[in-house]
């Protein structure tokens, strides 16, 4: 007899559901754990595919003019020159002070070992595993990394939205929590639309952007950290400000005892009109990035580092839509002021044809996991060979990047 089908094979796994609910803004958990430790960690996944190439402009590689008609950035069309090679989004402009005093940085050219079916739900799966295939993912990375360290206690965790962050499942014990979310499409109809539109990446992508406009989050109710508290406590969110509202929590748990969170953002799919679609998801990371910044204080901010790691990058060539369609390589974003940034590191394949992956993606040269691993490593202490054998089994982390002071 076959096991029974659990809710989330049944939502998430159907093939009536597509990529727009993988990149929903409704699936946008948010975890938090302590540990007797001083560095905190911040792991933000960002859900949908975040184009590497257009949020770290590689304006100085020859072949990057020609192939994004619409879309080639770099300081001449107002992006913001880091190195003399890449240059950053205009929307993240709001933390170029941060890489000036050097936290903020970015691992360029990283994938999983994910490859070729570039489905957002495998993809976000084995990116939150932290395995090599999708028949071993069992559990998170993030809770494998608490299970083999000692003396830790797990204060709570957070869950916002309606789906889980497979990051933290596992042995290690972790709380939920859960907005009060009021939409105005019920989710009879929002599953229809889904059905109807699932072939189609055009309608597919315009209704992704029409349910993250809908990110407008009431209230949020949050239960008290113990029993003694009162049972729920409303925090009103202006509208369109959740992700600020996530941030400010979460630096209200990092001051005291909390020392890891993990939380999603939503908004990077974009096959359709990337060059609007985009912008207002880095505005947010900025705000998040920004909002975790101020509310831990300069001490706490001292002490972080925020790792923003998406489950694939994009095509190098835009589509007939002026947007992206999924694909390979990414960059991996890292802030904080416990952070070796100012720097963008990972060896640079090149956009020449033949350095493409599959003629068609930017070419990993190293694994997402390696750069997470190393930054473990240096907030938690773990051992080299646990986080290769039992966090990122199977990882080879190769020598140590120093990505934090």
């Amino acid at each position: 007899m076959s096991d029974p089908i659990d809710r989330r094979h049944f939502l998430l796994r159907s093939g009536a559901l597509g990529c727009c609910l993988a990149a929903s803004p409704l699936i946008t958990p948010v975890s938090l754990a302590a540990a007797p430790w001083d560095t905190r960690l911040v792991v933000i996944i960002l859900r949908g595919g975040m184009d590497a190439l257009d949020v770290l402009q590689p304006y100085g590689d020859r072949d990057y003019a020609g192939l994004r008609p619409t879309l080639t950035g770099g300081p001449e069309t107002g992006a913001h020159d880091l190195d003399g090679f890449y240059a950053l989004h205009p929307a993240l402009a709001p933390l170029l002070p941060l890489w000036q005093r050097g936290e903020l940085g970015f691992v360029n050219a990283v994938a999983t070992p994910y490859r070729n079916k570039r489905s957002h739900f495998d993809g976000q799966d084995l990116l939150e595993a932290g395995t090599e295939n999708l028949h071993d993912a069992r559990d998170g990375w993030l809770n494998r990394a608490l299970q083999n360290l000692g003396g830790v206690e797990t204060r709570t965790a957070f869950a916002i939205g309606a789906g889980e962050l497979r990051l933290l499942d596992g042995a290690a014990p972790v709380s939920d929590w859960s907005p009060d979310v009021r939409l105005a499409i019920s989710p009879q109809a929002r599953r229809l639309a889904e059905i109807v539109m699932e072939a189609d990446p055009l309608f597919h992508a315009s209704l992704a952007e029409a349910l993250e406009l809908s990110e407008a989050l009431p209230s949020l109710t949050a239960a008290g950290p113990d029993d003694t508290e009162p049972a729920m406590q409303m925090l009103r969110v202006p509208k369109g400000q959740a992700h600020v509202r996530v941030a400010d929590f979460a630096a209200q748990a990092l001051r005291q005892d909390t020392r890891l969170v993990a939380f999603s953002m939503t908004g990077w799919d974009t096959h359709n009109r990337q060059s609007a679609t985009l912008p207002r998801a880095l505005d947010r990371l900025a705000d998040t990035i920004l909002a975790l910044r101020t509310g831990t204080g300069p001490e706490v901010w001292g002490e972080t580092v925020v790792m923003a790691m998406t489950e694939f990058g994009r095509t190098i060539r835009e589509n007939g839509t002026a947007g992206t369609d999924h694909g390979t390589g990414g960059t991996m974003l890292l802030a904080g002021g416990a952070l070796r940034g100012g720097r963008v590191l990972g060896r640079w394949p090149g956009l020449a044809e033949a350095d493409l992956f599959d003629r068609r993606d930017l070419m990993p040269t190293s694994d997402v996991r390696a750069a997470a691993g190393w930054v473990l490593h240096g907030v938690t202490g773990l051992p080299r060979p646990v986080l290769e054998q039992l966090v990122f089994p199977g990882l080879e982390m190769g020598p140590n990047p120093g990505l934090l002071l």
